[in-house]
């Protein structure tokens, strides 16, 4: 998946029956101006969003509210422009849908800190067993969880 303009974004909306709004361009808009590897959770996004409009306006009625920001991630999960993650903190984290094969993740059961990594091995691996089984890959995602180094030294004194 490219990065996508306003035109594309609503072009991709409005072929699935969307219309393409405000909102939906603000949430969108935050996503692509990430740093590669930032995940946000639905709270995280909106407090974002909350901080970014109070510098252009103050007006509180103006402000996207959280129902709106998970309405439309679900939206953008199955329209195939976000990737939903489920990390260790109990509730869901997401980030644009780059087109990357070999995109995974380690979590720590402690801190939550989580540090993303490639291997093509396990994309390899998957894409055999798939191959075999008659499938077609279209994403792989390994998260693995463990205790990092800052926390088993804290837990260790």
């Amino acid at each position: 998946m490219t990065f996508l303009s306003d035109q594309a974004l609503k072009d991709k909306l409005n072929n699935r029956g969307y219309r393409s709004t405000a909102q939906r361009q603000k949430v969108l808009g935050l996503f692509m101006s990430l740093p590669q590897g930032e995940h946000l959770s639905a709270e995280e996004l909106h407090a974002t969003l909350i901080k970014n409009d109070l510098g252009e306006t103050a007006s509180v009625e103006n402000h996207i509210s959280l129902s709106t920001v998970y309405r439309t991630l679900h939206l953008m999960v199955s329209i195939g422009l976000l990737r939903e993650l489920e990390l260790a903190e109990g509730h869901k984290h997401y980030e644009l849908n780059r087109p990357l094969r070999d995109h995974h993740h380690l979590v720590c059961l402690n801190c939550n800190q989580t540090l993303e990594f490639s291997e093509s091995s396990i994309a390899d691996i998957g894409e055999k067993t798939a191959q075999n089984a008659g499938y077609q890959v279209l994403d792989c995602q390994l998260t693995l969880y463990g205790i990092c180094t800052s926390c088993t030294a804290k837990n260790s004194i």
